[in-house]
């Protein structure tokens, strides 16, 4: 299946934008479905670190293990589900604009169904992720661009 990706700029240098995003505990600031981002170990992420999220799914609280694949600050991230029927694989990227005063966010999301998982993804994951990911991402602007982060 193909990675559904949406771009955003926002008005924050990478390094803030990296900062934020890459938070797990930020994470049901900024994503409607998140209920709860509980980072397994140390912040900031590094490689190899794991966080529970838990998102809601209709009237279903699911739980998945996400580990960070890849962290290059402030330019890109990889984080893989490793547990669970729905496993998320999320990549982003930051782009430096107007000499690193704002950034364009990049998210690029695809899944890998085991199981019941299979049937799910195509049915009702990546079509409630179509919906949810512009109105998340316009969160995200909206509270980078209007905090003091």
């Amino acid at each position: 299946m193909s990675a559904i990706s949406n771009t955003i700029d926002i008005d924050r240098r990478p390094e803030e934008v990296f900062a934020y995003v890459t938070d797990p505990t930020h994470l049901p600031e900024w994503q409607d479905s998140a209920v709860s981002a509980v980072p397994m170990g140390d912040l900031p992420v590094h490689v190899g670190s794991r966080v529970v999220v838990t998102r809601q799914i209709g009237k279903r609280r699911i739980p998945t293990t996400m580990e960070f694949t890849e962290v290059d600050a402030p330019r890109s991230w990889h984080i893989h589900g490793v547990d669970g029927p729905v496993r998320p694989d999320v990549r982003g990227r930051i782009e430096p604009l107007d000499d690193g005063a704002r950034s364009r966010v990049t998210l690029s999301v695809d899944f890998e169904g085991h199981g019941l998982g299979r049937a799910l993804v195509p049915l009702a994951v990546k079509p409630m992720l179509r919906k949810e990911m512009p109105r998340s991402e316009e969160k995200l602007k909206h509270l980078l661009e209007h905090s003091a982060t």
